[in-house]
């Protein structure tokens, strides 16, 4: 199960954390993988001039947009799989 943390902290949600949490929810259904992969809302991740924080299980922070969560979810989180 991979699992993806979105920070929905001040700055992320005023940056549009929870596009970014709508767009992977979108993603996870169109591919079939509610098993696989699961969406965790989180407060913090520490990179908050950079947000949207997105962490996949336990590695690195990314800054992850509305408009760029499609393709970080196809390049970052598929190969995961």
């Amino acid at each position: 199960m991979v699992t993806l943390r979105i920070c929905v902290g001040t700055s992320c949600h005023i940056k549009g954390s929870y596009n970014v949490i709508n767009t992977f929810q979108q993603a996870i259904e169109e591919h079939k993988l509610s098993e696989k992969v699961k969406v965790e809302a989180v407060f913090c991740l520490g990179n908050c001039t950079n947000g949207v924080s997105v962490k996949i299980d336990d590695g690195e922070v990314h800054s992850v947009s509305g408009l760029s969560a499609r393709k970080f979810f196809e390049t970052e989180v598929m190969t995961k799989l």
